[in-house]
């Protein structure tokens, strides 16, 4: 088992897994580099990755006609890949951004100052070398979609940009943050339709309550040094009344999500789907107890089960579309 990372000893950050590949795959010398983009804890670019695909599931399914052939009415691989690429360039060039802005914080806190830069283990330089590096790829990805989708994608900086200070002056960081992670919902649509219409608004509103809700629950985790620091967030302005907000913006989630299923006309068997998520979000609920840091982090890693239960809901109405003509 990797020690916790300190000034003094190198090894894993305190909220990563023990065993990780990267802990066992990289050289030493870029563990520090694989913590700032958080490869440790694939459950960032998970949560990033799933709004585009969904955006990408949801276009390809749209207005759909029973002459259609199978793979026009399921999202292109091609672009999937690059979503995923994407996803995992743009979690790993966020989470190190945020590190850099938010050093002083992190070493404050028994959670974070085991990260690479309050212990010590790069410097802000190389910290900087290695975002640009990251966003670069990230900008490759972009370059491969259509002339709407691009500058749609580089207009999502600005909100990055922002996001690190929102916990200084504002209750609702989470909701900059779904503002950003979200962003996907939009691009998929994007990228199939060179536009924008209601199917993907309502998918990124549905996502924003979505990413709200579970950050709100990874946010109890340091809500006492939070306090102490001075950082702000749903979690700390929620607080015995989280569980009444969840069932409001999972809900709202959820409800955003029907109206986007049905302005799109996907087949009534994605809403499987929806309903399976639904349950989940329930035993989320249930479930939780906010004084319970290690719960609150397996409940909102949990939501990678959302995102898939969603997807497939989506995939699984375009294959009805195409299969039921041979019924």
């Amino acid at each position: 088992m990797e020690p916790i990372q300190s000034k003094a000893a190198q090894g894993r950050v305190a909220d990563a897994p023990s065993g990780h590949w990267v802990y066992r795959v990289l050289p030493r010398w870029l563990w520090p580099y694989a913590q700032l983009a958080r490869w440790d804890r694939p459950i960032g670019w998970q949560l990033l990755l799933w709004p585009c695909w969904w955006s990408a599931a949801l276009a390809a399914s749209a207005y759909p006609r029973p002459t259609d052939p199978l793979l026009t009415l399921l999202p292109a691989p091609w672009y999937l890949l690059l979503f995923f690429v994407g996803a995992v360039a743009m979690r790993g060039a966020g989470c190190t951004y945020n590190d850099i802005v938010d050093e002083d914080i992190d070493n404050q806190v028994e959670r974070t100052r085991s990260r690479p830069l309050p212990a010590g283990k790069v410097t802000r330089r190389q910290a900087w070398a290695f975002l640009i590096v990251q966003a670069l790829v990230g900008l490759a990805v972009l370059l491969q979609f259509n002339s709407f989708a691009i500058p749609l994608g580089i207009v999502s900086l600005a909100i990055v940009a922002v996001y690190p200070f929102m916990k200084r002056i504002t209750n609702w960081p989470q909701f900059v943050l779904g503002l950003a992670f979200s962003w996907g919902a939009l691009m998929g649509w994007a990228v199939e339709f060179g536009d924008l219409d209601g199917p993907a608004i309502m998918l990124y509103i549905g996502s924003i309550l979505w990413v709200i809700g579970y950050d709100t629950i990874y946010a109890h985790q340091d809500k006492e040094d939070d306090a102490i620091v001075g950082v702000r967030s749903t979690a700390r302005l929620f607080g015995d009344d989280t569980k009444t907000w969840l069932v409001g913006l999972y809900g709202g989630t959820l409800v955003c999500f029907a109206i986007a299923f049905a302005s799109a006309q996907v087949p009534m068997p994605a809403l499987a789907g929806l309903i399976a998520a639904g349950a989940h979000m329930t035993r989320q609920i249930i479930r939780l107890d906010i004084n319970d840091p290690d719960q609150c982090l397996k409940l909102f890693k949990s939501n990678n089960q959302v995102g898939w239960l969603i997807f497939l809901g989506l995939i699984g109405g375009a294959l009805w579309v195409a299969l039921k003509p041979l019924v």
